[in-house]
Order: C-alpha cells, then sequence, then structure tokens
C-alpha cells in the first residue's frame, strides 16, 4: 500500500438524539488488531488535521455517495479530548438519515469508522505495533457492522415528547 492511499478504521462509539448522532470516532492508546499487526492512536494524531481546515466529510459506510454531513457546512463537528476524536453529527433527512437514527435508537448500529492518510513520519512502528501520531483525516462514517476498534461509541439524543398529542406530532414530522 502506498502512502497515498487512504486507510479506513472502524470504531464503536456512539449515541443518538433525535437527528444527532454523537460519541468516538476513535480512541486514544486503545489498541486494536488489523490484519497481521496491532494498532494504536496517539493522542493529538487528529490535531493537525482539524487545524487544517479541511472539509472533512461524515458518511454512510465509507460510501461517497451517501453524505450524511460536513465540516463545511457545520452539520459536522470534530474535536479532540482527552479521550479521542468526538464527533457530533447532526442527520440529514433523507431516507438514510432516518433510517441510521432509528437503528442509533436501537442500539444496532456497528460504530464509527475514519477514512484517512498518513504522511512520512506520521506513525512509529515497534515490531508488529504501528502507533498513528499524525494523520490526515478524510471522512467519517457511521458503520452498520463491526467495528476495528471497540473502544468507540455512538449514539442519538432526543427530546422525548410528552402527552399523546406531542407524540402523534412528533410521529408526523419524522414520516413527512
Amino acid at each position: 500500500m502506498s502512502r497515498s492511499d487512504i486507510e479506513r478504521r472502524q470504531a464503536a462509539e456512539l449515541r443518538a438524539s433525535g437527528r444527532k448522532l454523537v460519541g468516538y470516532v476513535a480512541k486514544f492508546d486503545s489498541e486494536t488488531r488489523v490484519g497481521s499487526f496491532r494498532e494504536k492512536i496517539a493522542r493529538g494524531a487528529f490535531t493537525a488535521s482539524l487545524a487544517s481546515g479541511a472539509d472533512i466529510l461524515a458518511l454512510a459506510d465509507h460510501d461517497p455517495a451517501a453524505v450524511l454531513g460536513r465540516t463545511r457546512s457545520g452539520t459536522l463537528a470534530l474535536r479532540e479530548d482527552a479521550d479521542g476524536l468526538a464527533f457530533e453529527l447532526t442527520l440529514p433527512d433523507t431516507q438514510k438519515g432516518r433510517d441510521l437514527a432509528a437503528l442509533a435508537e436501537r442500539g444496532d448500529l456497528g460504530g464509527m469508522s475514519f477514512g484517512f492518510r498518513v504522511h512520512d513520519g506520521g506513525d512509529t512502528w515497534s515490531g508488529d505495533l504501528r502507533e498513528l501520531r499524525n494523520v490526515e483525516l478524510r471522512e467519517i462514517s457511521v458503520v452498520q457492522s463491526w467495528p476495528a476498534y471497540g473502544e468507540t461509541e455512538v449514539s442519538v439524543r432526543s427530546r422525548q415528547p410528552e402527552g399523546q398529542l406531542a407524540l402523534l406530532h412528533y410521529w408526523l414530522e419524522t414520516v413527512r
């Protein structure tokens, strides 16, 4: 694989809140097996990429035809904190967006993933352990299958309607 190829890693922490998904795309210092080697992400691995102002996409299952949001429009927010790369994604009012919100509310999504490039000097090796130290983040993806990094999360956040009339109104708004 050349240094210019985009690599993808999956992770599992997400929460849903109405039309928003929140969680972690990647957790620092969490080791996983990728084929014939182990890998972990160092603190600050995404700092330069986030500071660059590049437009980072949110996709469904790494499909460029299934854009869910992007940093340029403000529908995707990314930040590094002490735990890892956190995200907040406002889902579009599309069939894919509604489906993903429903799956997240039920806890049926596999997790999160990210596509990245590693430039020279952006990783270090110690035996079969690769540490990602500086990556060019290209996209994040909501995945419906299995994550490579089991420590991450995604979930939906929402306000629950009160009363039967509010519930009916809420339902009508979601099926429009």
